[in-house]
């Protein structure tokens, strides 16, 4: 089995690579025991559409140990197969469980023995293994050119068997951090002592050696001061922020490696985030927020956000895309709790961009690529030819109600034929049209209605069911839809009537300044309260933006998203249902906290598509009815 490593490196990833890279892969039995208690149970008792089902049966096609090959090497002793530890850390993050909890959970739970294919304890299967494994393993991924490979093989077997098609709906929650978060005072005593820390024996003795202030920052206790002193929490603030400047002061000059480095700017950070100079050169707690602020030493990535604007969490921003007929996750992405959802929602939907963009142009139902079937119009009987290659019009004439007969014969044989070419035509636009790929599309709330994303959805021919952010203005004064922007004569005319011009920039974007206008106006009051009069910014995606709110009035707009949009909110709730590993991150760090975040998508993907009954055959996967 994999082995236990001793953490001795504050990077425990850096150690295991370093000290237990030469392991070598570790294969499991694929000759299954038809005598085992565990399987013959099992299988009587858990219905086939079970997730433990699904993955005994399929585990070896969906995680064989060798598509975890990269990860080992040639030499070395053997590992635990790395099909049993995926299956694990599927059931594990399902089930919101900690490393120690899941290797209990293998260790004596039918269920989890049965999906994992290695049977009772009689057999040759592994009986249990240190929940390091599980460490290692992730380590293993994070390092490798395929970290995700994981939730890679539930979307490339939910593609294979047609489940993902070409719509895609948006959406993200909050994640919790796994830290406390920190009050100045702690992240300024924080950040000195993680930098004492790395120093070096030799270079702490001259740091602490400008330490003034009588703290050794030697623990995380605060000073015992009497809090309710405002002038004795002021002299804290001070002494200790004057500590951190003269540490950053005398290694300004020095050649510093990255872990002093890092430490430094993070005092930096900190430093400069929270606080602001007096008069007399005193340092004080600004009454501000720092747009960016770091509130954890511990996790320097995690940050204030805000869901809505009257709930605000610490930490990360989940974000997912789902293809919403078959509830299937495509791609996750985590951000820090301060981004914008718009930000990361190209990145959510590559995939669908990097199609749109192979395919270019076409659309693969164009009624031109009809062959157009033509009604040949006649002219009555003189211009019809006989089969002897003479005119009918060279006999003899007819009599009038003979040729008016064979006129209206000839209208209606006419009529005949061009309703049976319509038909034809119809027919093969609906076999077109049958076979066409599947207008893109995307769906998201007003997060996800930014001018740049829309702009960037439109260049790639990608329909957008999203809402656009609406304007706001405070206490309730006009807002931007009041006044009327003419994006041809660039031109903004108030609810006054008062037009005015405006530039553009470089980059297309201007303001147009109504200034003296609005000193005289009847309507200042609900207008502005600015002295230098109201303005309005036109941004360079101001014509995208009125193009998609003209766009959400036409009929069909509202039903269409209402019955698709939701559906990724019950996904998140599935996936948020757990409070471990859940809603609050377990691990620190964005990166390891996307990498548990997607791992989580993994689980939920394999959920969905044991329910919609996956089976493999020989020409791929496929599903049974719903």
């Amino acid at each position: 089995m994999l082995a236990i490593v001793a953490l001795t490196w504050k990077n425990y990833t850096h150690g295991i690579l370093h000290c237990e890279w030469s392991m070598s892969l570790g294969l499991a039995s694929r000759q299954g025991n038809l005598l085992d208690d565990v399987f013959s149970f099992c299988e009587q008792a858990l219905s086939e559409r079970s997730i433990y089902a699904v993955l005994h049966r399929e585990r070896d096609r969906l995680f064989p140990d060798e598509m975890f090959a990269d990860l080992f090497s040639d030499k070395g002793r053997r590992s635990v197969p790395p099909s049993v530890v995926a299956t694990v850390m599927v059931l594990q993050r399902l089930e919101g469980l900690s490393d120690r909890e899941a290797v209990e959970r293998y260790a004596f739970d039918t269920r989890w023995r049965y999906a994992a294919g290695v049977g009772g304890y009689d057999g040759d299967g592994f009986g249990s293994f240190a929940h390091t494994v599980l460490v290692d393993m992730r380590a293993r991924l994070a390092a490798s050119e395929r970290p995700r490979r994981i939730f890679e093989v539930t979307t490339d077997v939910a593609k294979d068997a047609g489940l993902i098609g070409a719509k895609r709906v948006l959406d993200s929650t909050p994640l919790y951090d796994a830290v406390a978060t920190m009050d100045t005072i702690t992240l300024i005593r924080s950040a000195i002592r993680g930098l004492l820390k790395v120093a070096g024996a030799e270079l702490e003795v001259e740091l602490r050696g400008l330490l003034e202030s009588g703290d050794d920052y030697a623990t995380t206790a605060k000073p015992q001061i009497d809090w309710d002193d405002k002038a004795g929490r002021e002299a804290l603030v001070d002494s200790r922020a004057k500590d951190g400047f003269r540490l950053l002061a005398h290694l300004d000059a020095k050649e510093l490696g990255q872990p002093l480095a890092e430490a430094a700017e993070l005092l930096a950070t900190v430093l400069g985030q929270d606080l602001e100079t007096t008069e007399d050169g005193t340092f004080r707690i600004a009454r501000r927020v720092a747009k960016d602020r770091v509130i954890s030493t511990v996790d320097p990535e995690a940050r204030h956000g805000h869901k809505t604007s009257a709930r605000g969490f610490d930490g990360y921003k989940g974000s997912i895309a789902i293809d919403p007929d078959s509830e299937i996750i495509t791609s996750t992405v985590v951000s820090a709790g301060n981004a914008g959802d718009a930000a990361v929602a190209e990145e959510l939907i590559d995939d669908l961009l990097g199609d749109t963009e192979e395919c270019g142009d076409e659309d693969g139902g164009d009624i031109g690529d009809i062959e157009q079937v033509g009604v040949v119009a006649t002219a009555g009987p003189a211009a019809v030819s006989s089969k002897r290659g003479r005119s009918r019009a060279t006999k003899p004439a007819r009599h009038p109600k003979a040729v008016a007969a064979g006129a209206r014969a000839a209208r209606r044989s006419a009529k005949t034929k061009a309703r049976a070419a319509a038909r034809r035509t119809r027919a093969r636009l609906a076999h077109v049209e049958a076979e066409a790929p599947e207008r893109p599309a995307v769906y998201g709330d007003a997060a996800y209605g930014a001018g740049a994303f829309l702009d960037r959805l439109a260049a790639a021919g990608i329909t957008a069911y999203t809402k656009t952010q609406p304007p706001v203005a405070p206490a309730g004064r006009f807002t931007k839809d009041a006044f009327r922007v003419d994006l041809d004569a660039d031109q903004v005319t108030c609810p006054a009537g008062v037009t005015v011009a405006f530039r553009r920039d470089p980059h297309g974007d201007g303001i147009a300044h109504f200034a003296s206008a609005c000193a005289s106006c009847p309507l200042r009051d609900g207008c502005t309260a600015a002295a230098g009069g109201r303005t309005i910014n036109v941004g360079r995606y101001e014509r995208r933006l009125a193009d998609a709110r003209a766009e959400q009035q036409r009929p069909g707009w509202a039903e269409e998203y209402r019955a698709t949009r939701p559906k990724v909110e019950r996904k998140l709730g599935h996936m948020m249902r757990r409070k471990h590993g859940g809603r609050r991150a377990r691990v620190r760090g964005r990166q390891k906290v996307d990498a548990d975040f997607n791992l989580l998508a993994a689980a939920q993907n394999m959920v969905r598509l044991a329910t919609l009954g996956l089976r493999s055959n020989v020409s791929g996967w496929a599903v049974g009815s719903a």
